[in-house]
């Protein structure tokens, strides 16, 4: 998801071929700009920067690129923890036309989710698809509640209002167009400062039509009286089409923006995990290079943070080092809530059990305000089963890694990361009473997902729960967190965090500084290659000629070319050659 914020222009000198000049310390180490961290965003800007002429070193800690997009297997089935659908993939649409841009979009395929169900709403004993169009949403609500008829057309129809005003405030320019704004935006002005439960109280009455309205929170992780109304209907608007899931899962999203990277002769090095951003000055700070955590340091001319902005500005820059303004910032700041990952293999007919390729909700019919204090209050250890969850089918999603036979199921859970404060030190993160905990919390997991597809616990092949600790080891974020920071009113838009930091040639992007999600974090990425370059980021978004996304149906079969069918068919023979030999 993108939130489209208006961009200043740099005041830099720059090259007549559109890099500013290197002034930085020079050596052997060299480079234009460093992206610590290889998350989307970081990728997004490392693609932008290298294709105009930059020098590019991205380093990641972990062992693979990525960040949460990437992808691992368990005994060779593929999971991918942090992306599950992307939206506004049509043509002419916004993701669409950054993968264009970003000159990625001839190495995708992503599968259509189900276009009659892309979202499947379970609270309670209610059941309520999502379909991929709007008109068609309108009507399925409005005829499931017919009282609520009109507040249903005029609360959809409003959340497309503000996030078509939202997107376009970057492109007023001029004293005229920008004198005209504030009318031209006047409803993004008048609900933008509301949180969702308050602006949909206004339209909506009916308990159960706003629960199913606010499912959906589930991305940003907050509860309704707390995200604001502007970025759930950015939300909304991103999938009102449907969603779509990349063929490969997310490693082949990462894949093409490496190959990208590597073509435009940018490094990447895995394994680099950074202990410092090196600074120069007293007064006026300006970062220089960074220290590896080997003791090697290398130089640069810009430095950008795709980590979160607590490990950026607390880990890497020292609080030392900051303004007493900005400490205070950080002191206030919130992040996002972490989470409980389930993944499993099964062998069961997910099909014929009435799975698809849409994504499951599973919350109970409690009101989602107090649901989500609970879960955040109470002792996660008690209980039966998870009753808040997200469940999805991968191989169902991506029908080309469906071996015949087993399924990939990624359930989630939101959880606060205090019940693992307990296990931070290293030695006690695989203690005996770590273990035994994290054994009871993936029997409810199991418990959670089997309420959702009775039966699947009798065809569990394999199960692996990733913990909040999980999270904080491989993808190195603060307490684990999920989306950054806490997306609240207090922390997007004009309060979230800045691209341009106060430390000259330091820059920040990803999921705390434009939107989170992986379209988001990507435009992050982009926005902030731009800054660097002092030029527009719409310049480095724009398609490049002969880039195509190819789209296939995740339900229907029918249209897809010889080479899918082949690769499918090549999947199923080894799979069952597998088998025969490990039966022998």
């Amino acid at each position: 998801m993108k939130l489209a914020l208006s961009l200043s222009n740099m005041q830099e000198s720059v090259s007549s071929n559109g890099l500013k000049e290197n002034n930085g310390i020079q050596g052997q180490n060299n480079y234009d700009t460093i992206v610590i961290g290889s998350g989307a965003g970081g990728l997004a800007c490392a693609i932008s920067l290298s294709q105009r002429g930059q020098k590019v070193l991205v380093l990641e800690q972990h062992d693979v690129p990525g960040g949460w997009c990437h992808s691992f297997y368990l005994n060779g089935h593929r999971f991918t923890p942090g992306v599950h659908y992307v939206g506004l993939l049509g043509e002419g649409e916004t993701t669409s036309d950054l993968y264009k841009g970003l000159g990625i979009a001839n190495e995708l395929v992503f599968f259509r989710m189900n276009p009659e169900g892309y979202e499947h709403i379970r609270i309670g004993d209610t059941r309520f698809d999502y379909p991929a169009n709007f008109d068609e949403l309108v009507a399925r609500l409005s005829a499931r509640f017919p009282k609520e008829k009109k507040n249903i057309s005029d609360y959809l129809n409003m959340t497309q209002r503000v996030s078509r005003e939202l997107y376009s405030i970057p492109y007023f320019k001029g004293f005229w167009q920008k004198l005209i704004m504030p009318y031209k935006t006047r409803y993004f002005g008048k609900y933008s400062l509301f949180s969702l439960s308050r602006v949909i109280g206004w339209f909506i009455k009916d308990p159960l039509l706003k629960k199913i309205l606010n499912i959906q929170c589930g991305d940003h992780g907050v509860a309704p009286n707390r995200v604001p109304f502007l970025l759930h209907s950015a939300l909304m608007y991103h999938y009102y089409k449907g969603g779509y899931y990349p063929m490969g899962g997310g490693g082949a999203l990462i894949k093409s923006m490496t190959n990208e990277i590597k073509r435009n002769h940018g490094e990447i090095r895995t394994s680099s995990g950074v202990a410092k951003i090196i600074l120069d000055g007293n007064k006026k700070k300006k970062a220089v290079g960074v220290i590896l955590k080997d003791g090697q340091k290398i130089y640069a001319e810009n430095i950008v943070s795709n980590a979160d902005v607590g490990i950026t500005y607390n880990k890497l820059v020292g609080r030392e080092n900051l303004s007493s303004r900005l400490q205070r910032k950080l002191a206030k700041t919130k992040y996002s809530c972490t989470s409980l990952m389930l993944f499993l293999t099964v062998d069961m007919d997910l099909k014929k059990a009435g799975v698809d390729s849409g994504n499951i909700w599973q919350m109970p019919n409690r009101g989602a305000n107090d649901f989500y204090e609970e879960i955040f209050a109470e002792n996660i250890e008690e209980g039966h089963a998870f009753e808040g969850m997200f469940i999805s089918c991968t191989t169902l999603k991506d029908p080309s890694s469906f071996d015949g036979k087993h399924h990939s199921i990624e359930a989630i859970t939101f959880v606060d990361y205090k019940t693992f404060e307990q296990f931070e030190n290293g030695e006690k993160e695989r203690s005996p009473s770590y273990l035994k905990m994290k054994e009871r919390l993936t029997k409810k997991m199991v418990n959670g997902v089997e309420k959702a597809i009775p039966g699947v616990r009798n065809h569990i092949v394999h199960q692996e729960l990733g913990t909040p600790l999980t999270n904080k080891y491989y993808i190195n974020t603060t307490r684990g967190n999920v989306y950054g920071t806490e997306k609240s009113l207090f922390h997007i838009g004009p309060f979230a965090y800045r691209a341009i930091s106060e430390i000259e040639n330091l820059y920040l992007c990803g999921a705390s500084i434009i939107s989170h999600g992986v379209a988001g974090a990507s435009h992050s990425g982009v926005d902030t290659a731009a800054r660097i370059l002092g030029c527009s980021s719409d310049e480095l978004k724009a398609p490049k000629e002969g880039q195509e996304l190819r789209i296939y149906e995740a339900e229907d079969s029918s249209e897809y070319p010889d080479w899918l069918i082949k690769k499918m068919e090549v999947k199923k023979a080894r799979a069952e050659a597998k088998a025969e030999k490990s039966s022998i």
